[in-house]
């Protein structure tokens, strides 16, 4: 696909076909991430867990003084073995 970078107000922006688009499996509203390497721009769908947030952003929701404790959980139940 050729296409021209077009000035929208401030910024520019590119148009992509729907072609495109499904090809690399974005839809209009989705978020991409933008990245320049070499010279050559790269436009990659951004990978959700569940389709909601990414594991970066749930971990960077932990609190800084958080500690891993164990939880009992009683006896096995049925076949189990610890």
């Amino acid at each position: 696909m050729v296409t021209k970078v077009q000035k929208w107000g401030n910024s520019q922006g590119l148009r992509i076909t729907r072609q495109v688009l499904e090809d690399a499996g974005i839809e209009a509203g989705d978020e991409v991430e933008v990245t320049a390497r070499d010279g050559v721009i790269l436009v990659a769908p951004v990978r959700r867990v569940r389709g909601k947030q990414s594991l970066q952003e749930l971990v960077s929701r932990i609190p800084k003084d958080y500690r891993v404790a164990e939880v009992e959980w009683g006896e096995p139940v049925g076949k189990e073995g610890w």
